[in-house]
């Protein structure tokens, strides 16, 4: 679990968790900080990522969770932390998907700046 820091690759996230412990064989799970631009990888539960940013400083209504699947990089915007989140941004029967279009481009260009996939 970790806030990344300098660009780094998907490979690269892959072969750390292997190194410490593996989650998922498929996919990572990450939290992004929409406003601050940060980008937390690798853990069991987007929750624990959102702890870590919100220790780091981060404010909670700017945590929105995604996971990253290995095989294509594909972003797939579904995490049980982001419910609150879109309630909160008026898409309240949106469930766990990011349902704003444009924090969903923003977590894109986040994920573009510090992970190559």
């Amino acid at each position: 679990m970790e806030i990344i820091e300098t660009k780094t690759t998907l490979n690269a996230i892959r072969e750390n968790e292997k190194k410490d412990e593996v989650f998922f064989e498929d996919m990572v799970k990450c939290v992004a900080d929409i406003q601050q631009c940060k980008i937390a990888v690798s853990a069991e539960l987007h929750a624990d990522l959102e702890e870590l940013l919100l220790e780091s400083g981060s404010d909670q209504k700017n945590l929105y969770g995604f996971n990253i699947l290995y095989d294509d990089g594909e972003i797939e915007y579904d995490s049980l932390i982001n419910p609150p989140r879109n309630r909160e941004a008026g898409y309240p029967r949106a469930g766990r998907d990011v349902a704003d279009p444009s924090v969903r481009e923003r977590i894109k260009e986040i994920v573009d700046q510090w992970i190559e996939r």
